[in-house]
């Protein structure tokens, strides 16, 4: 694959393996840069390879810890801008702060038009996310962005499982699209389960709208933050007679009691993508598979710099 020397991709601390695969597919070398912390904690980061009149690219998950990882992208941002880059793109495989998209009540901020504003005014001159939490983030972004969606590598995997009696399941209303698009992919039937939240980490699935009796299960997500939806949506599917169980994300973001819930959930199998680095605690229980989102990624930035489109990848 040629690409000239115009193209440089950096990486933040947040998910260096996943930079180094993107590099891999694109045959190039990592761009060279140092991150170190000063004494009282802040950050400061120093580019150690030219990049006057490039194109660059920096992959950096703003995953937990999100603050520090989002602080680090925007320093990379303005680092690069003011050593004369010729264009800079965010590459953000999980993008922190995604379901705060609106004000659900009173008095409450809108955090993901804020990080939208202060990455572009850092200095980002396009934005690439995989799935974000909803699709009007977009919107939220005064510069382009162009989103790739984790069901192109979650679906052929699970396309190449090659189930039988297969049910799609969407853990909750919201989620109907996407499972209606796996229903799709993979020749499957849909049901949909309703949920009610009790607490943040606690859900209570209620009832299922489709048949799951005798039938192998689904269930897709955009993310897995506590894993109280898709556990309380496999207990009850469980109850209701289906037969072996599989959870898609994109997301495997993993935080509080999560791991122990999927641990003691009817869950045969639990996909994600490296989206977010896998840690060695979950690296422990044996139902996660880790799915690489690489070259798709790398695909998109080779077709961002060649200025070729990048929605076509889903055709």
């Amino acid at each position: 694959m040629f690409l000239n020397d115009n193209l440089k991709i950096f990486s933040g601390s947040s998910n260096v393996a996943l930079a180094g695969a993107v590099c891999k597919y694109l045959g190039l070398p990592l761009g060279g840069a140092k991150i170190d912390k000063f004494p009282d904690g802040e950050k400061v980061i120093k580019l150690e390879d030219d990049v006057r009149g490039r194109d660059c690219f920096v992959v950096q998950s703003t995953c937990n810890p999100v603050d520090e990882h989002l602080v680090e992208l925007l320093i990379y941002l303005d680092c690069l801008r003011r050593a004369s880059a010729k264009r800079i793109t965010a590459v953000i495989p999980y993008f922190g702060y995604a379901r705060q998209d609106r004000k659900d009540e009173g008095r409450v901020p809108i955090t993901a038009k804020l990080v939208a504003n202060i990455i572009t005014t850092a200095g980002a001159d396009r934005v690439l996310a995989i799935d974000l939490h909803a699709h009007q983030l977009q919107g939220f972004f005064d510069i382009p962005l162009d989103h790739l969606m984790g069901e192109l590598v979650l679906g052929n995997y699970f396309r190449d499982k090659k189930i039988d009696k297969l049910t799609v399941v969407s853990p909750d209303v919201g989620n109907m699209k996407i499972a209606s698009r796996y229903a799709s992919h993979l020749g499957g039937e849909l049901a949909i389960v309703h949920k009610k939240r009790v607490s943040g980490e606690r859900v209570e699935a209620k009832e299922i709208i489709g048949d799951v009796q005798g039938r192998n299960i689904v269930m897709c997500d955009d993310i897995i933050a506590t894993a109280g939806t898709v556990c309380s949506a496999a207990k009850l599917i469980k109850q209701r007679g289906a037969e072996k169980i599989y959870v898609g994300a994109t997301h495997g973001v993993l935080a509080g009691r999560a791991l122990e819930q999927l641990g003691q959930a009817p869950i045969d199998e639990v996909v994600i993508t490296d989206t977010v680095p896998l840690s060695e605690k979950a690296r422990k229980l044996g139902c996660i598979k880790v799915l690489t989102v690489s070259a798709m990624l790398g695909e998109a930035i080779k077709r961002i710099h060649r200025d070729e489109s990048v929605s076509s990848l889903f055709n």
